[in-house]
């Protein structure tokens, strides 16, 4: 059985983060997206473990993390990622290999944007799982004061489908066929403040061409648009990145297929081509 480490980092601004390690090698710091947690990757995270160190974090706002008072912002997020990559520094004595998928995808990207080269806060690499980055901007402002609105009634079942079908853009069919349960109170509070942070953020594309790393971007071939464009833009202004596009997967992969996604990411790790649609 693998042994798990519990654990917590303290982000700059106090907010205690709940991290787990696993497994023991090249360091790797896994950031989940929107209504996760530390199980969002423990399929993925188990497959790594052989040979690699694994950090699995629960974003602020997610328990057993700290729920931070007042409006979340990206910044606040980068500060607690640099925080957990300095301690992975201090601990494993080198830089992690930095993997987000969905709303954590687009929290690396920013946190690679903004470290300092050579710094312990500074990343090996960056893999990321469709950022939603057609999510970002203050288009979204109307839709945030209308989750507070059913947030502050009570209603979380339908403040759980405005942010699915206004902000991730889920098509109504494929709504229906997951058959997820409403989110609880907690994750309520918790996909607020990640709307909080993406509807004070800019749709601004080019900026990502400052990401100096060796980047590689997954995607689902079965993933609803806009993805697909958002994943070509994305592409076309980093200044180093590889691509893999799976068959028959969506926006879950990480959930439905983890030997998939980690064997991607050794593949990658290694130096290996990425095979073009898996």
């Amino acid at each position: 059985m693998l042994r798990r480490v519990e654990g917590t980092v303290t982000s700059a601004d106090g907010t205690r983060l709940a991290v787990r390690r696993v497994g023991a090698g090249d360091p790797v710091v896994l950031l989940h997206g929107t209504g996760g947690g530390l199980h969002s990757w423990a399929g993925v995270a188990d497959l790594l473990a052989a040979d690699h160190r694994v950090w699995l974090v629960a974003r602020r706002g997610y328990a057993p993390s700290d729920v931070p008072a007042g409006v979340n912002s990206f910044d606040r997020e980068v500060a607690d990622v640099h925080a957990v990559l300095s301690a992975v520094g201090d601990e494993d004595g080198a830089p992690a290999h930095l993997v987000g998928a969905s709303y954590g995808a687009t929290l690396a990207l920013h946190a690679v944007r903004d470290a300092v080269p050579g710094h312990p806060q500074a990343a090996r690499s960056l893999a990321l799982y469709e950022p939603p980055l057609f999510a970002s901007g203050p288009h979204l402002r109307p839709v945030l004061d209308r989750y507070r609105e059913l947030l502050a009634a009570g209603d979380t079942g339908a403040a759980g489908l405005l942010f699915a079908e206004r902000v991730s853009r889920v098509p109504l069919d494929v709504l229906a066929s997951t058959r997820l349960p409403p989110p609880g109170p907690a994750d309520s509070t918790a996909m607020l403040h990640d709307l909080e942070a993406l509807a004070a953020d800019t749709d601004d594309m080019h900026r990502w061409s400052a990401v100096d790393l060796p980047v590689l971007l997954m995607q689902g071939a079965d993933t609803w648009d806009p993805m697909p464009a958002t994943m070509d833009r994305l592409a076309a202004v980093l200044p180093a990145v590889a691509r893999v596009r799976w068959t028959g997967q969506s926006h879950f992969a990480t959930s439905t297929d983890p030997a998939l996604v980690a064997g991607t990411l050794r593949r990658f790790w290694s130096g290996e081509a990425p095979c073009g649609s898996c």
